[in-house]
């Protein structure tokens, strides 16, 4: 049986080439004229293929391309909402499969470490694990969904959790078109620097491991 993962990748690869042929002549500029000249219902599409694709696959791509086509402000918005909707799906879907079955089929390696921070911290290693870039966006709701964590607290911590690094890949996609405002740079500058304070906290509180208890002599 084919890996379901390598069929979307593919398929995505083959969308971005026959992009790539049919608006060569446009740069960046460009693209954002043509997404403001769309009309209201292309972020509304954007939003549903966003919180639909990334139950699956990283959502980097989309929030770069919010960036790109709606701006700073809309995208950041856009890229947020779309993202917590996305958890949600995915987290809801697992209870509905069933947590022991989607466990069975957690190989990524690092399915343990997650865990580990789920168990011992719950909704609040959500937040964290959002800071954490390397940790995959579709494991971590995978496994919250596994856990014992609920789905308020989940959604809050998420929502929360991927502002500073979604404001700072919007922030990267705005700059391609070459129409940066400082006052959004100050604001991604601040948000950034909050993400790191938040890590560093993080790091140093650390993921306690369970006392062992004595045996009874």
């Amino acid at each position: 049986m084919r890996d379901p993962r390598l069929i979307v990748a593919g398929v995505l690869l083959v969308a971005l080439i026959a992009v790539a042929f049919v608006v060569p002549q446009w740069d960046p500029g460009q693209i954002r004229d043509w997404a403001g000249s769309a009309g209201s219902l292309l972020p509304l599409l954007f939003f549903v293929a966003h919180a639909l694709a990334t139950i699956a696959i990283p959502r980097i791509p989309f929030t770069l391309s919010a960036g790109l086509l709606f701006g700073p402000v809309t995208g950041t918005v856009v890229a947020v909402c779309a993202t917590t909707v996305s958890a949600a799906l995915a987290f809801l879907l697992v209870r509905a499969i069933g947590r022991d079955a989607v466990a069975a089929r957690l190989t990524h390696p690092g399915v343990a470490a997650v865990n580990r921070r789920l168990a011992r911290r719950g909704w609040l290693a959500v937040g964290s694990l959002r800071l954490i870039g390397p940790v995959p966006f579709p494991l971590v709701n995978f496994c919250a969904g596994v856990s014992s964590v609920r789905l308020v607290p989940f959604l809050a911590a998420t929502a929360v959790g991927v502002v500073p690094g979604t404001v700072a890949v919007v922030a990267l996609g705005d700059a391609l078109t070459g129409r940066v405002d400082p006052a959004m740079v100050v604001v991604t500058a601040v948000l950034v620097v909050l993400g790191v304070v938040g890590l560093i906290v993080d790091a140093r509180l650390g993921v306690k491991q369970p006392a062992v208890k004595e045996p009874v002599g």
